[in-house]
């Protein structure tokens, strides 16, 4: 539009084409600047995950629960629900399928335990105590680890390639580092033979698979609930590489 301007005016004589190239070079001017100057959209950025918690309460025909557990909000919406769907699947598993008696569950324990580069992790320890009430509560274990990459849970078959040696090795290693705590030197071996069940519940840390016995798993009701680090290194050799860069990031 600006050139057929300058051709229409050039025959009315030099000072007109020069006005009209110095307009044709403003409007030029004009439009540069306005695309200069245009506004661009900020680039999306992830929320950081956040600990959060829930109570959840409610009764059945035989169980009365009242039970606080760990959350996630923000973050990636795949991870977060399912983080937050396995700790409530957990306390159902508690609710549904403990024994036939009356009982009741209440808060003891909630922790999101770990919020790493690559991997999240919560632990939730409930009160469950018999209706009439027996002579104790007796606390039930559950945690829950969650590759951020994949929005999956990791599993010890994940940790372990070859999942009996794992369990050995876990085995072997838990004998080591019970006598320091308070189980002591007399722990109840049973509870660290190489099974599935026996290591069910673990938690990852930088330094290494932070084991969690439960009650009267490896000694009686009274030392409480035991757990040990089995370090890293230990694992080198039975342990997946890549999983273990998760759970250590």
């Amino acid at each position: 539009m600006c050139a057929a301007v300058v051709v229409s005016l050039a025959a009315c004589g030099d000072d007109t084409e020069a006005v009209a190239t110095e307009a044709v070079e403003t409007e030029a001017d004009a439009t540069t600047t306005e695309v200069a100057s245009a506004p661009t959209e900020p680039a999306a950025v992830a929320e950081p995950y956040r600990a959060d918690a829930e109570q959840v309460v409610g009764s059945t025909d035989r169980v009365d629960y009242d039970v606080f557990i760990p959350q996630l909000a923000e973050g990636d919406p795949a991870v977060t629900a399912e983080f937050n769907e396995s700790m409530r699947a957990a306390l159902q598993d508690m609710i549904d399928t403990h024994d036939t008696d009356r009982y009741t569950l209440s808060t003891q324990e909630y922790d999101v335990t770990r919020i790493g580069e690559r991997v999240v992790a919560g632990l939730l320890v409930v009160s469950y105590n018999m209706n009439p009430p027996g002579a104790h509560p007796s606390p039930l274990l559950a945690t829950v680890v969650v590759d951020t990459d994949t929005a999956t849970p990791v599993t010890l078959t994940d940790i372990f390639p070859d999942l009996p040696a794992g369990l050995e090795r876990l085995s072997e290693q838990s004998a080591l580092l019970l006598p320091d705590t308070a189980a002591g030197p007399n722990f109840d071996r049973s509870g660290i033979e190489p099974t599935e069940a026996n290591f069910a519940n673990w938690l990852p840390t930088p330094e290494g698979m932070e084991i969690h016995f439960g009650d009267y798993q490896v000694g009686p009701h009274a030392i409480g609930l035991v757990t040990v680090t089995v370090p890293w290194e230990s694992l080198a050799d039975v342990a997946d590489p890549d999983v273990v860069a998760v759970l250590a990031s």
